[in-house]
């Protein structure tokens, strides 16, 4: 039965009845129609506005390339002789403590470095052969070697530094970012997301919005075709009757809007009209091939093919365009087993498009307001991975208590190695540098204070760096 009397909400009732209990409950929907009436002005105008950061900041973008799976930091970035004396013995317990591990025991036995390593540059970084292009601009990045985290699984590490919890359910990253900040575009989203591997372990919980309004969640582009599936229109819809269609369905989702005041109504009208936009911004941004041959080869990148480094040079043509964060997630580096052969393959494909990255801002005069952030989840054990049962052999397992990154633009400062672990690689015995930490110094960079950059659910404050967290000034210039 469809009467119109069942139909009649409360919501109507106080609005429609005329009578004095509607105007006494005016007081709180003039507070609520506040947060309504930004709701649909953003829908209006479909985008986030751009917002006033807490002080003047050094990066108006960041480029996020997260090495999921976590690299060999010992094998890479910080080298440890004192590993090959160790070679084929266990390390010292009162070194390891009560540390546990995921695949194998504390007294399992040292495994060395699997590369040489040499000096690079005016600074004198040692870097792992491995990383021939890395090494061409060492005097542009900050390299710190004692990043520390809680956790040692893959998807809760990789909640942890997206998120600042170990779980899902918080916000990301870009998500406090534009929630912060807002968008400097509406042609694209403020947040994009792009992966080049088979598989993140902490899934689409890595770029969710959590609690704070959806319009904040990161846009995953593909990185070959539509970047979005369906953005193209069907044949036979042009683009007057795409428009119409369009029209009708806002009418109907702001009439909606304005009688349930629910902000995710606009946040679903802003999500239609950036499709719309996406229409005819994305193919202009995917098309590579307005991009010179010397470009092009400078990432190593063929524009009809997907690849890291195709990522990489649509990650500096969204910069361009105004894009706020970009993630690109690049898997397959859980070294169990041969993580000389991992190393080697994943290097391959990651290290030229990385360093060309960098070299690519610079040129162009980006490089000092776009901050490049180059890590992975944790770190590996400086012990040995041999697994008869498993089909492992010389691999390293994860480790949490120390492990490498690098940061370059935005602020940080250029050919600087921060840090120190002991003579073993175990623990950082100097400059330690925690996941949350780093969360806090680029929100820094982003000229947003992590201690007032929060967001009230459910009776509580909420900031990406959780309870803790430091800017570390010593990083920057």
């Amino acid at each position: 039965m469809n009467s119109p009397l069942l139909q009649t909400t409360r919501r109507h009732f106080f609005q429609d009845c005329g009578v004095g209990v509607g105007k006494m409950a005016l007081a709180s929907l003039m507070a609520q129609g506040a947060m309504s009436s930004s709701a649909r002005a953003d829908s209006d105008s479909a985008v986030l506005v751009p917002q006033p950061s807490h002080f003047a900041p050094k990066a108006k973008a960041v480029i996020h390339l997260f090495m999921a799976g976590a690299p060999s930091q010992l094998d890479l970035f910080d080298y440890k002789p004192k590993l090959v004396e160790y070679q084929g013995r266990s390390i010292p317990p009162e070194i390891i403590g009560g540390q546990r591990y995921a695949f194998i025991r504390s007294d399992a036995a040292a495994l060395g470095p699997q590369f040489p390593f040499a000096k690079h540059g005016q600074c004198g970084t040692e870097l792992a052969e491995v990383l021939p292009h890395l090494a061409k601009i060492v005097d542009d990045i900050c390299l710190v070697r004692s990043i520390k985290t809680d956790q040692f699984n893959h998807a809760p590490a990789q909640l942890f530094f997206n998120t600042g919890f170990g779980q899902p359910g918080r916000p990301s990253f870009g998500s406090w970012v534009t929630y912060g900040l807002g968008a400097e575009t509406n042609e694209l989203p403020a947040f994009v997301v792009m992966s080049t591997g088979a598989g993140i372990s902490g899934g689409a919980a890595n770029w969710s919005s959590g609690f704070l309004p959806t319009t904040h969640t990161g846009v995953r582009f593909r990185n070959q075709g539509d970047p979005i599936l369906n953005v193209s229109s069907p044949p036979g819809v042009d683009a007057t009757l795409q428009r119409d269609s369009l029209d009708l369905v806002g009418a109907l989702n702001r009439r909606h809007l304005d009688t349930q005041g629910d902000p995710e109504i606009a946040t679903r009208i802003a999500a239609y009209e950036m499709a719309y936009r996406l229409q005819t911004s994305a193919p202009e941004l995917m098309d590579l091939k307005s991009e010179t041959k010397e470009t092009l080869d400078l990432y190593g990148a063929d524009p009809d093919k997907p690849s890291f480094a195709r990522a990489c040079l649509l990650a500096r043509r969204m910069v361009e365009r105004g894009v706020r964060f970009i993630n690109i997630y690049n898997e397959g580096w859980d070294a169990h087993s041969d993580v000389k052969g991992n190393l080697t393959r994943n290097c391959g494909a990651t290290d030229q498009a990385s360093a060309a990255l960098v070299m690519d801002l610079k040129r162009r005069g980006l490089l000092d307001e776009t901050l490049v952030v180059w890590g992975g989840e944790f770190g590996r054990t400086p012990m040995i991975e041999n697994n008869v049962a498993l089909g492992r052999s010389l691999g390293r397992d994860h480790h949490p208590q120390a492990y490498t990154m690098w940061f370059a633009g935005g602020g940080f400062k250029a050919g600087y190695a921060h840090g120190q672990t002991d003579e073993l690689g175990f623990n950082v015995v100097d400059g330690l540098v925690h996941v949350h930490d780093v969360q806090a110094t680029i929100l820094h960079a982003l000229g947003l204070d992590h201690l007032r950059l929060t967001f009230t659910y459910q009776g509580r404050q909420y900031r990406l760096t959780d309870i803790h967290g430091r800017v570390a000034t010593e990083l920057l210039t």
